[in-house]
């Protein structure tokens, strides 16, 4: 009897190891947040740091803001698993999606109005700018200075990339004489202002928050081209953390009663977070693959 009842454990055991360790799921002793760099004024760090409270308060967890200095560093945060929650640009998503299709998008940004939003608030837009002072045309830029801002940034080098080069007939490369990438947009429209460049490619979400900050004037710059409508910047997480943890993540996402999350909608000059799905980028996708 003693044999069988043993046999019978045994055969538990075995058959109960799998289904445990499939179920396994990450429960970390701090929340790390990281995002693409941005520029000084536009630092993410800051402009969350409500969020995070109410993240630390909701997962009973510290949330720690981890600074990375490109695109690349924090899709690699993400990949290695040493970063949980991101705020990616859709063109950095896609590309980290194909590599890990646990990285998950769970919410983007609907922005206030601006001057660029073209009344859309759901959507940003890929600019061509010069300094206002000049006279520059697209034709004329032929043979001159180009910044853009990081290779994984959407409208700071996908879309001139493929669909500028595109509508112009010919590769960047072949059109400019000299072509740099700056780090961020802020930087890539500093480079214009000082004369560094002739032209830049930024994010008209950008462009809009320098002047509002009055880092720059309205009229000190001047758009030659702007791209199709882009959607806007998804949060994503690694979904191998806990279903409950990504559970009260969104929970206070999308908690618009809640004064912090106020706050740092403020901050970013935006309405409300929504939800947003993995097939809402399916255009950079496409448009990757130009």
């Amino acid at each position: 009897m003693m044999k069988r009842f043993s046999g019978l454990l045994i055969l538990l055991f075995t058959v109960a190891i799998p289904v445990m360790a499939s179920s396994a799921c990450e429960r970390p002793s701090r929340l790390r947040f990281s995002f693409f760099p941005q520029g000084q004024l536009l630092n993410n760090g800051t402009l969350l740091q409500p969020m995070f409270k109410e993240l630390s308060a909701a997962l009973h967890i510290p949330v720690e803001s981890v600074s990375m200095p490109s695109y690349g560093a924090v899709m690699e945060g993400l990949l290695a698993g040493s970063i949980d929650i991101a705020r990616l640009g859709p063109a950095s998503y896609a590309t980290v999606r194909k590599s890990n299709a646990s990285i998950t998008p769970f919410a983007t940004l609907v922005n206030k109005p601006d001057i660029y939003s073209v009344n859309s608030t759901v959507a940003y837009y890929s600019l061509l700018i010069v300094r206002q002072n000049s006279n520059f045309t697209i034709a004329s830029l032929k043979g001159k200075k180009l910044a853009l801002a990081d290779p994984d940034s959407t409208s700071g080098a996908l879309i001139p990339l493929n669909i500028f080069s595109k509508e112009i007939g010919t590769p960047l490369t072949s059109y400019f004489s000299r072509i740099g990438y700056s780090g961020s947009h802020e930087q890539s429209v500093r480079l214009v202002m000082n004369r560094e460049v002739d032209a830049a490619f930024v994010a008209s979400t950008s462009l809009a928050m320098l002047t509002r900050d009055g880092a720059i004037k309205q009229n000190d710059v001047r758009v030659l081209w702007q791209s199709q409508a882009l959607p806007h910047d998804p949060f994503v997480y690694r979904t191998q953390l806990c279903a409950d943890i990504r559970q009260k993540i969104q929970k206070v996402f999308f908690d618009t009663k809640n004064p912090s999350v106020a706050a740092t909608l403020d901050a970013l000059h935006a309405e409300k977070f929504v939800p947003v799905a993995d097939s809402d980028y399916q255009m950079i996708r496409d448009l990757q693959l130009y």
